[in-house]
């Protein structure tokens, strides 16, 4: 269940982000509203996958697929095209998770 916690934190902070351009620099109350209550639901359940997950395991993948995902939701609603180092770069960061999550003892807590 830790796992799902820490999924929805990732998933929480993703849709925070994203909304963060809307907010016209918080002057718009709707998306200001949805990035606010996005980071407290972030932050909650982040505090729920704690209670198993080392700190630095879990902000390691919670940043990490935030910056995946953050990055996948700009290429696709804002337009915003990679080069090849940045492309590069995200491929280094998701084989980073995965040797986290499939090799590291740390991981399961």
């Amino acid at each position: 269940m830790h796992t799902v916690y820490l999924a929805l934190a990732i998933v929480a902070e993703v849709i925070a982000t994203s909304a963060l351009k809307s907010t016209h620099e918080f002057t718009r109350f709707w998306p200001s509203l949805l990035v606010i209550c996005g980071y407290v639901a972030a932050f909650y359940f982040l505090t729920l996958a704690l209670r198993v997950f080392p700190v630095g395991v879990a902000y390691a993948v919670w940043s990490g697929m935030g910056i995946v995902l953050i990055t996948a939701v700009g290429w696709v609603f804002y337009n915003q095209r990679l080069d090849s180092p940045a492309l590069l770069g995200i491929g280094f960061i998701i084989t980073g998770v995965l040797l986290i999550n499939l090799f590291s003892k740390a991981s399961a807590g």
